[in-house]
């Protein structure tokens, strides 16, 4: 059959350059050239001749097209062939590939065991490699040299195409990476508290200072402290303070990521690394590039991932799952830890180099009861961040009493634990002073005014009523009007409560105990 040759690479082109999208435009590349060929598939691949691998990118056969992320290493003879690509001839005419070297390379690379005859062009441009294209079909003997000559008319508009949609990929995972980027970062500022620290005058003014002396360098530090203390505060101080403050500042709670997941969580993965694994991913180690990652709840990272973080404190540079090439990285760490490394260590379960590369600059946070002058600061400071987060109108303050109540429980979860006890009582009291009742309490208890009847006999509503004032009369220790007094625990006029325990034959005034 005569073949008119600019019909033919008209067609062909419009089909091979129909679509930025490789598989489908070698899908409708494959449809045009098997019917007037004898083809069973198309492949594309590229080497990257200075590291000496290839990555099969797309395939076609009657099935439709494909994207394919195949890598393949050849043997050291192969890449002697190979050379810098230009000893490969552009046209190549393979009738039993299985026999040839290179070809029964490139046959083991994308699965196929049986006699097969493949013609293949060299795709150039500008003088730059661009990469492979290989055309198959099953059998030995099935083309011929016009076969090759006809197919070698199509070498540019497949360079031109291929090129472009690789460019096209770039951009695309360039731009995902931007978008990816802008919603971690995005997350990890809401999540980030204030860069105020509290009680950097008083209480924390030694830690504060060692913060300033490493401040400038980049220098690993692990910060010792029990938990809720503000470890993570006080890297955030540290990442603020440093020339680093413009890069990222990562966080990782090492102890919170599952055992399967560390290595892609940390140090990212390539697409097609392991089952589910459908595009590339960058780790927390990358992100952090030029920046600082914080490894809070270091002592919790199993002894094969700290393995792989020694590396990178020593190199600087690791390899996400999957890939063969390393990336390098510019970062500085900080590891954080409420556990006793040296213990585990004994243990056998924290590697001891790695302990001695994260001890380069230690800083043991003080617990809040050894800084109890912070608390009142502390209080303030909590009470204003969750009122601006809340729809209360009035700004609570402290019952009297309630700070010396505060000051003198120890605080067994440190900072965090008054956050949170702030943040119950502000819910509790529902914009009325803070009176802290349940302190130290791991289960709310029901307030004073809330009184529950458990006994029959107690039924009747003045009774109710009268029990319920002489309690709240007892916790204001008999005082009716005023701060604390019970009209104001009550929420009532003190002239009406005073008219209602007449009615109830309640006594009161000075000396007087309602129960």
């Amino acid at each position: 059959m005569m073949i008119n040759e600019n019909h033919f690479f008209r067609e062909a082109t419009l089909h091979i350059c129909g679509s930025v999208e490789i598989e489908k435009a070698l899908s409708a590349c494959y449809n045009y050239l098997s019917s007037i060929l004898f083809i069973d598939y198309i492949y594309l691949h590229f080497i990257e001749l200075e590291q000496k691998r290839g990555t099969v990118f797309a395939m076609a056969d009657r099935h439709g097209g494909r994207r394919k992320n195949i890598r393949f290493d050849h043997p050291a003879k192969i890449w002697d062939f190979i050379g810098d690509g230009t000893q490969i001839p552009e046209k190549r005419l393979l009738n039993r590939a299985d026999q040839d070297p290179l070809g029964k390379q490139m046959l083991q690379v994308i699965g196929i065991q049986e006699k097969i005859s493949i013609m293949t062009l060299r795709l150039s441009l500008d003088n730059r490699e661009v990469g492979v294209v290989g055309f198959g079909a099953k059998g030995w003997d099935r083309f011929t040299k016009e076969d090759l000559g006809l197919l070698g008319l199509l070498t540019t508009p497949f360079a031109i195409a291929f090129s472009n949609c690789r460019r096209y990929l770039e951009l695309l995972e360039l731009k995902n990476r931007f978008a990816d980027d802008a919603v971690y970062l995005q997350n990890e500022l809401r999540s980030q508290n204030s860069h105020e620290v509290v009680g950097a005058d008083f209480g924390l003014h030694q830690v504060m200072q060692q913060v300033r002396q490493v401040a400038s360098r980049s220098s690993s530090v692990l910060l010792l402290g029990e938990t809720g203390v503000g470890k993570e505060v006080i890297a955030n101080a540290l990442h603020n303070s440093s020339q680093r403050r413009k890069g990222p500042f990562i966080k990782v709670n090492c102890g919170a990521i599952p055992e399967t997941l560390i290595d892609s969580e940390l140090f990212g993965h390539e697409r097609g690394a392991f089952t589910g694994a459908l595009e590339k991913r960058r780790g927390r180690f990358e992100r952090a590039h030029g920046g600082t990652i914080f490894l809070d709840e270091i002592g919790e990272l199993p002894i094969p991932a700290q393995i792989r973080l020694l590396r990178v404190l020593q190199e600087m540079e690791f390899e996400p799952v999957g890939a063969s090439q390393s990336i390098k990285v510019d970062i500085r760490v900080i590891a954080a830890t409420n556990r006793d490394l040296e213990t585990l260590i004994e243990e056998g379960r924290f590697r001891r180099d790695l302990y001695f590369r994260l001890m380069v600059f230690p800083i043991q946070i003080p617990p809040l009861r050894e800084r109890k002058c912070d608390i009142p600061a502390l209080i303030q400071h909590f009470i204003l961040k969750n009122f601006r987060a809340s729809e209360d109108e009035d700004y609570p303050t402290l019952a009297s009493g309630a700070l010396k109540k505060l000051t003198s429980y120890d605080w067994p979860g440190n900072v965090r634990e008054l956050e949170n006890a702030v943040e119950r009582e502000m819910i509790i009291s529902r914009g009325k002073l803070l009176q802290f009742y349940d302190l130290g309490t791991a289960i709310h208890r029901p307030r004073p005014e809330a009184v529950f009847i458990t006994n029959h006999s107690q039924l009747r509503l003045n009774d109710v009523l009268a029990n319920h004032i002489k309690r709240v009369l007892d916790i204001a220790k008999g005082k009716v009007s005023g701060p604390d007094g019970a009209a104001e625990l009550l929420d009532v006029n003190p002239a009406t409560l005073r008219h209602r325990m007449k009615k109830l034959n309640i006594a009161f005034g000075r000396g007087v105990n309602p129960i």
